[in-house]
């Protein structure tokens, strides 16, 4: 298990009020399964996800209770990013934080349609 960064509580209140903390980790098991499902992207871009987490372009609904999905494009690359977060809220084990559950890079078509298709809870300004 490995703490990438602390998310913002408020930008991510539109998923849930009741956010136990704002830890985020990543565990050895979702690292593999991002390495297996999406090759190379963990080794190439993990050093994005304090970015993605702390920053987030958008907030996304996602298709689980107390799960973010977010999108992040970094601007020098002129790349962009999925990621889907899993919040620890009250009710849940306390020890448990917020957890990444996978992290992808995408293209603009994939991003622009999330953004079509999906219900926009936060975006920056």
């Amino acid at each position: 298990m490995y703490t990438i960064g602390y998310i913002d509580v408020e930008k991510y209140k539109s998923i849930s009020s009741d956010i136990q903390t704002s830890e985020v980790i990543i565990t050895d098991e979702r690292i593999k399964h991002i390495q297996e499902r999406h090759p190379n992207d963990f080794e190439r871009y993990a050093g994005y996800l304090k970015e993605i987490i702390e920053a987030p372009d958008y907030i996304l609904e996602a298709n689980k209770p107390n799960t973010a999905f977010i999108l992040k494009e970094i601007r020098s690359g002129d790349e962009k990013f999925q990621l889907v977060l899993r919040l620890s809220v009250a009710g849940d084990n306390p020890e448990y934080k917020n957890s990444i559950i996978t992290f992808l890079k995408i293209d603009q078509k994939r991003f622009d349609r999330y953004l079509r298709t999906k219900k926009i809870l936060y975006k920056s300004e």
